[in-house]
């Protein structure tokens, strides 16, 4: 496989955490995916995307109060 982006051979699975936001909310999803080595274009299967899919739908969920997450720190913005 060849990249699309940069046309290097050098494309390895690796975990990558997929930022979905939630209303104010961010949260990091921890995936495996294929990603180039040169130029960090990611490759995503249907399996995956359908994975993040339900993922999404269950911290629509979250916001109803039905699922629990660990918060790993706070962004505030200064006004």
């Amino acid at each position: 496989m060849k990249c699309i982006v940069c046309h290097s051979d050098d494309i390895q699975t690796r975990e990558v955490y997929e930022e979905l936001k939630v209303g104010q909310d961010i949260v990091y999803v921890p995936i495996h995916v294929l990603v180039c080595q040169s130029c960090g274009e990611r490759y995503y299967s249907r399996q995956t995307m359908h994975f993040l899919e339900e993922v999404e739908q269950e911290l629509q969920k979250k916001r109803e109060g039905k699922l629990e997450l660990q918060e790993l720190g706070k962004v505030l913005l200064y006004r």
